[in-house]
């Protein structure tokens, strides 16, 4: 059987997508189009693109904050904290010059117009200046100008693409991972059960109410045929250090849906 796949926005969370693609292949299920949201982006076309491996070894090679440090680059510039040259330079070195007509599976990514304020997808072109805008974090990396529009991350519009992976396989099951749906997870890892409350806690909860609660609407209003979400909420989105363990998470959630994806297409 064949699906399509949406896979959603989370920082360093992106990892278990790599799991979950992981799993999809030992089971024989394939995908016959895929749509992604910043890290979800980057998932979607390494795999689509044959690089899945080399993006697990990626992956697995930040065992320190400082390596991540190391590829952004920083350097303060206007409207962001870092330039994304860095990024900009191993995006590059993982992908080379593939345009999206490479790719093997009809291949999407979601990033947010700050002037339109509207999602953007991208789906022509060179893959590394479509992942560039998609993972373009506002205040953190400069805004992509792609064809007249600033880019920005796709997570404030679209944290899961469902819409995007349906419109290029409609006649495929739809499943839709989503990386922010543990809200305890996070809000334990926030803190807020303490008996003493801090504002960090507070700010971090907040945050990790926000980033769930819009995912949430965007799923409801666009429901997937089937929802992944991970239980990842315990490790904090903006840490890229614990690829072994999401990857294992990523993994164990996709293989105890099986029965549930298979049954789709039943």
């Amino acid at each position: 059987m064949r699906i399509a796949l949406a896979l959603g926005g989370g920082a360093g969370l992106g990892w278990a997508h790599i799991g979950v693609l992981r799993a999809l292949d030992e089971a024989g299920i394939g995908i016959g189009a895929m749509a992604g949201t910043s890290i979800g982006g980057v998932a979607a076309i390494s795999y689509a693109a044959g690089r899945l491996d080399t993006l697990e070894e990626l992956a697995h090679s930040v065992s320190h904050m400082r390596h991540v440090i190391r590829y952004l680059g920083p350097e303060w510039r206007p409207g962001a904290m870092l330039s994304g040259k860095g990024i900009a330079r191993l995006i590059q070195q993982h992908l080379g010059d593939l345009s999206f007509e490479d790719l093997a599976i009809p291949t999407v990514v979601v990033a947010s117009d700050l002037i339109a304020g509207e999602p953007v997808v991208l789906d022509r072109g060179p893959v590394a200046d479509a992942i560039h805008a998609t993972i373009a974090l506002p205040g953190i990396f400069r805004p992509v100008v792609h064809e007249g529009r600033v880019l920005v991350d796709g997570g404030p519009v679209m944290p899961v693409p469902v819409r995007p992976a349906r419109d290029l396989a409609p006649e495929l099951p739809l499943v839709a991972v989503n990386l922010q749906g543990d809200y305890p997870g996070r809000s334990r890892l926030a803190g807020i059960h303490r008996p003493r409350l801090t504002t960090i806690s507070v700010f971090r909860a907040s945050m990790g109410l926000m980033l769930s609660q819009l995912a949430r609407q965007s799923l409801d209003l666009d429901p997937p045929d089937l929802e992944l979400a991970l239980p990842v909420g315990h490790i904090d989105t903006s840490n890229f250090t614990r690829a072994e363990e999401l990857v294992r998470l990523g993994h164990d959630a996709a293989i105890e849906a099986l029965p549930r994806i298979r049954a789709l297409a039943a």
